[in-house]
């Protein structure tokens, strides 16, 4: 009643009406509703109930009644540890009224009770009657709620909480835009512009150093603030009670009040219409090159089992199995290379684009690239029916399920689009690896009249789905060596495709073998035919060289381009046009990709 009268009242009632304090003559700008309790007028069960709605609560004592301060410890806080969850406890402040009644202060009786109940957040002396402290003390009581000690700090060893240096660590890590362990000055006022709006004055920003500098001896290095002079700072703040700073900086990253990434911040909202794909745009490709050169050490274009590990060490677990590597090309080594590292963000955004939202948020793409969110990374292509109508298409990611009985050759088609061939000890290990490190898919890039496109490879399995077959462009591949094999291609055809849209390519596989007649009423030659597709395209990854590419161009070119799929690719020049403007592309393309790492 003093806080809104601004003066004591001179008949107090048992119990004070509730009121709301509207958001804007508070500091936090929250509203603050306040209830006050009389045991004399209420029931324990209307009590509880209170307990159980409120944010926070204030137990009053008075400072000149010894049974009062007692009963701090001996009833209330007994009563509402009982009705609330242990794992949720509400932040509690002491109040000390009636301090205008004694000359000295009961802070000494209360420390050690502060000292032993984790929950209470402060204590206060203040006097109703002269308002001393009363209005600092809602404002404490708004900062316990907001801006809780808790979930940061351990009194006890007067040291953060593991769960708060692992928040602030990943902090640290994504805000070391070079990765070298140190924020320089640039960081420093990159991250203080991120969080608070405004960039430090340099002499603040030495000022800030020096307090480290002062305080412990690893904490400043190469006049740029560590990993441990940083977590320093934010232990500062909270025992100078300034926990709203570790609290902004926490909630600009994304987390909640119990230190985890919100739904909100990892799985913005994006709608995907049907018949509509999800891809990467130009700012995303550029966001995760930046993080793709900070974690490339030693400059070789790929990213080394270590280097993976520092990269993902900002996520909660390892998202890339060891299936990644035998989906996207490698070196020799068998490491990630920076196409690879492209490939599978352009597969994971494609098959899974909550995912891939929820990586970016992990790698912090909108705070680095100040945006509101990372949807803003993703591009929704637009209904494919349109594409066709059209003639033309701004997608770059295209679908190829490549179908065809077991064993003829679908998993050796997929890997020599990575590069990899039967003589090559890369392929032999493909056979030696385990079944849980076996890849589904195959992703690279092809080129396409001089336009770099990725191309997604998928096998069929056991059974056929409808989503088995909405893709781009179908491959039928058959075992020339296998006299069976072809049946099992044409009943496909005949069942699902012979009326669909979607092009399809019959693969003649393994062709350094043996050729055998196909037991089926027409050869394979005659049904492309009578089906009017093109002839069954030769193939092999039993070579010396690295397999070529051309049949991956052709597929992508019928997926660009499946009108012409349906009347320009009996003309072989349709063939020939694409492949060697892709050839002529790949080619400027690597030297362009050369010189861009001289540079770099």
């Amino acid at each position: 009643m003093s806080l809104v009268s601004e003066e004591f009242p001179d008949e107090v009632p048992l119990r004070a009406e509730e009121i709301t304090i509207p958001a804007d003559v508070t500091p936090e700008r929250v509203p603050t509703h306040i209830v006050d309790y009389s045991e004399a007028e209420q029931s324990d069960e209307q009590l509880y109930q209170e307990i159980s709605k409120a944010n926070v609560i204030c137990i009053v004592y008075s400072v000149n009644n010894k049974k009062s301060i007692e009963k701090v410890t001996s009833h209330w806080i007994p009563l509402i540890n009982d009705r609330t969850d242990k794992d949720s406890r509400v932040p509690l402040i002491l109040v000390g009224n009636k301090s205008d009644l004694v000359e000295h202060s009961s802070m000494e009786t209360i420390l050690p009770i502060m000292n032993q109940y984790q929950d209470i957040e402060t204590c206060v002396e203040c006097s109703a009657k002269n308002l001393k402290n009363i209005s600092e003390l809602f404002y404490y009581a708004q900062k316990a709620v907001l801006h809780p000690t808790g979930p940061l700090y351990c009194p006890e060893e007067k040291e953060l909480k593991p769960s708060c240096i692992k928040a602030l660590t990943r902090i640290f890590k994504v805000s070391d835009l070079d990765n070298d362990g140190i924020l320089n000055d640039n960081e420093l006022n990159f991250f203080q512009r991120t969080c608070f709006n405004t960039p430090l004055a340099p002499q603040a920003l030495e000022d800030v150093k020096n307090v480290v500098r002062r305080n412990m001896t690893d904490g400043v290095k190469d006049n740029g603030l560590t990993l441990k002079g940083f977590l320093f700072l934010h232990t500062l703040f909270i025992q100078r009670g300034r926990h709203e700073t570790t609290w902004t900086v926490l909630r600009r990253f994304g987390y909640d009040d119990d230190l985890e990434l919100t739904q909100e911040y990892l799985f913005p909202m994006i709608k995907i219409p049907a018949d509509c794909t999800t891809e990467l745009n130009h700012n995303a490709y550029l966001f995760l090159q930046s993080v793709f050169d900070k974690h490339d050490k030693d400059r070789d274009c790929a990213l080394s089992p270590e280097e993976v590990k520092d990269l993902f060490k900002v996520f909660p677990y390892m998202p890339w199995g060891p299936d990644v590597n035998n989906t996207v090309c490698t070196n020799d080594q068998g490491w990630i290379t920076y196409q690879g590292y492209l490939s599978q963000w352009t597969l994971t955004t494609y098959l899974d684009v909550q995912r891939s939202l929820e990586y970016l948020g992990y790698l912090g793409y909108s705070i680095i690239y100040e945006q509101e969110s990372q949807a803003a990374a993703i591009t929704v292509t637009r209904n494919k029916r349109i594409d066709l109508q059209k003639k033309q298409t701004q997608r770059s990611v295209f679908r190829c399920n490549v179908l065809g009985a077991r064993g003829s050759g679908k998993s050796g088609f997929l890997q020599a689009f990575l590069g990899r061939n039967l003589n090559l000890e890369d392929f032999s290990r493909q056979k030696r690896i385990r079944e849980d490190h076996k890849s589904l898919y195959a992703i690279s890039t092809t080129y396409v009249y001089g336009q770099e496109k990725y191309l997604l490879v998928m096998p069929d399995f056991d059974f056929l789905s409808e989503a088995d077959l909405a893709c781009d462009v179908v491959c039928l591949v058959y075992d020339v060596n296998n006299p069976r094999s072809f049946e099992y291609c044409a009943k496909v055809y005949k069942q699902y495709l012979i009326d669909s849209k979607t092009p399809c390519v019959v693969i003649a596989a393994k062709l350094d073998l043996h050729e055998v007649r196909q037991h089926y009423s027409l050869s394979p030659h005659e049904f492309c035919r009578k089906h009017k597709l093109h002839p069954p395209q030769p193939f092999t990854c039993n070579t010396t060289e690295t397999p070529s590419k051309d049949i991956y161009t052709r597929l992508t070119t019928m997926a660009m381009y499946p009108h012409m799929a349906q009347a320009d690719l009996k003309n072989s020049t349709f063939w020939l046009r694409a492949s060697v403007g892709a050839t002529v592309f790949a080619v400027l393309g690597f030297a362009m990709y050369r010189a861009l790492l001289k540079q770099r």
